[in-house]
């Protein structure tokens, strides 16, 4: 009787618990006014929702590449007579205004995707303007997946390479080491062939080069096989990570997917983390990609946005994330399915407040002090850490504006913060914070995000940068191609 009163007692604060989970998901879900943020007619804006812009003129390409050339080189000429600058547009997750210029004329690159396969030499050709999904669900039917790309498949492919993007594919420099080559219409209109043998120094510039160059055309990418990948996820102590890493992932060959998280709640802060990885099998492929739930997505995305400002929210998905994470170990998806996540999973439906990201590259030798570094800032009472990842980044010998020197690990921060002038005013303090504890441990920061960082520190970071605003100069002197990250820092 004893045992069975137990089970009935266990069965109960179980149910309580799951209510209480529910009511918390729908208190979050009744909390967001889900209005889509409307763009005036007229003006631009990025993922930040903080740049509005007004704007000469925007300029969807067609889909054909013929018109598409047309229609550029009306642009430039459009823009040489009327002395206006033009800068360049893809899916706009930057969020420094790097897709604008005020009063300035915007291409709009998203129509241009078009796609070529070669299987021989694994190679994909494709248009600046698609997104990675688009890439990944034309690859899925040749068993061809992407070498090199970031964790959301809803960013464009010139977008990506234009900041330099990096992902969480194993032992792998940033994206430009899966561009063969591209195609580029410089300030004259004239189209130039960019490679490691053809125009080196402007395939350099022009990888992490901000669209500063020129309007990238078409891409020829690495590409992999698709094979089935088994997940496994590791809990620790984040003062293991390092040896988990070694262990788990680079020592072991099977390992094709890797990256880390740390546990952002008051509770144990930064103190836990975990290490998820993707192994090869043995296993063939389903014969198509299976699709996303949207239901489950969304129960998702609300388990997530439940951690925005409440800290049984924070402890409720680590909690959620590390048990679900344990019971699925060692089940199998295919690459595509893996990189085909869209950023709608964490998808902020408040038009009160915006979500930021920025992102730090530390030399392994000082990952352990830059954990103990962050804890002197981080939690900050105004502003709200959503997540940290952490992403292992090998050395990039291909672009001139480069963040890793070396063998990194890039911490991915994601802040909530209200749309107001205090947080505002938090937030560039505690980014400047952010950048001067990562370039003290000879790191680096990442450039497509706000500018909230002082020049000084900009050129601390990137002591290239004068350099690489010369050659801007060179390779367009008549400053046609401008947005406001350069207007800030050259």
């Amino acid at each position: 009787m004893k045992t069975k009163h137990f089970f009935y007692l266990l069965a109960i604060a179980i149910l309580v618990y799951v209510s209480f989970i529910f009511f918390h998901l729908i208190k979050t879900y009744c909390k967001e006014d889900k209005i889509k943020p409307i763009t005036p007619q007229g003006y631009t804006n990025d993922a930040s929702r903080l740049n509005l812009t007004k704007v000469d003129t925007i300029i969807d390409v067609s889909g054909n590449r013929d018109s598409m050339i047309n229609q550029l080189r009306a642009a430039l000429k459009y823009s040489n007579q009327n002395k206006i600058p033009i800068s360049i547009a893809g899916a706009k997750h930057s969020m420094g205004g790097h897709t604008m210029y005020p009063n300035g004329i915007q291409i709009n690159m998203r129509p241009y995707k078009k796609m070529q396969i070669d299987t021989v030499n694994d190679v994909l050709t494709i248009g600046s303007g698609a997104l990675w999904e688009d890439a990944i669900d034309y690859l899925d039917n040749f068993n061809r997946s992407i070498a090199v790309m970031q964790a959301f498949s809803s960013f464009s492919i010139g977008g990506s390479i234009s900041v330099n993007g990096h992902g969480w594919q194993k032992n792998c420099p940033p994206i430009s080491w899966s561009v063969v080559s591209f195609t580029l219409m410089n300030y004259r209109g004239e189209i130039v062939n960019c490679s490691r043998t053809e125009n080196q120094e402007l395939f350099s510039l022009v990888l992490g080069g901000y669209g500063l160059f020129g309007i990238i055309l078409d891409v020829k990418l690495k590409i992999v096989a698709n094979e089935n990948l088994q997940f496994k996820m590791y809990k620790l102590k984040s003062s293991e990570y390092l040896s988990y890493f070694k262990k788990h992932a680079t020592d072991d060959e099977k390992v094709k997917l890797v990256f880390g998280r740390l546990n952002i709640s008051n509770k144990n802060f930064l103190e836990k983390a975990t290490l998820d990885v993707f192994k090869t099998t043995n296993i063939p492929l389903p014969k198509k990609m299976k699709r996303t739930n949207s239901s489950l997505t969304e129960v998702k995305r609300l388990v997530f946005r439940n951690s925005v400002n409440s800290e049984f929210g924070k402890r409720l998905r680590w909690d959620l994330e590390t048990t679900v994470g344990e019971f699925s170990g060692n089940e199998c998806f295919s690459r595509n399915e893996i990189l085909n996540d869209n950023v709608s999973l964490i998808e902020n439906k408040d038009t009160s407040s915006t979500d930021i990201l920025q992102e730090y590259f530390i030399p392994e030798r000082n990952f352990y002090h830059y954990i103990n570094e962050l804890k002197k800032v981080l939690p900050n009472k105004y502003i709200d850490l959503l997540n940290i990842t952490i992403r292992g980044v090998t050395k990039d010998n291909d672009t001139y504006l480069r963040y890793a020197n070396e063998d990194v690990f890039g911490f991915v921060f994601l802040f909530n913060q209200k749309k107001n002038e205090q947080q505002e005013i938090e937030m560039k303090k505690l980014t400047q914070q952010l950048a001067e504890i990562a370039i003290g441990l000879q790191g680096t920061y990442y450039l497509p995000y706000r500018l909230q960082i002082s020049k000084e520190t900009f050129r601390k970071s990137y002591p290239q940068a004068d350099t690489f605003f010369k050659l801007k100069l060179k390779y367009d002197p008549d400053e046609v191609f401008k947005n406001k990250f350069y207007d800030y820092y050259k």
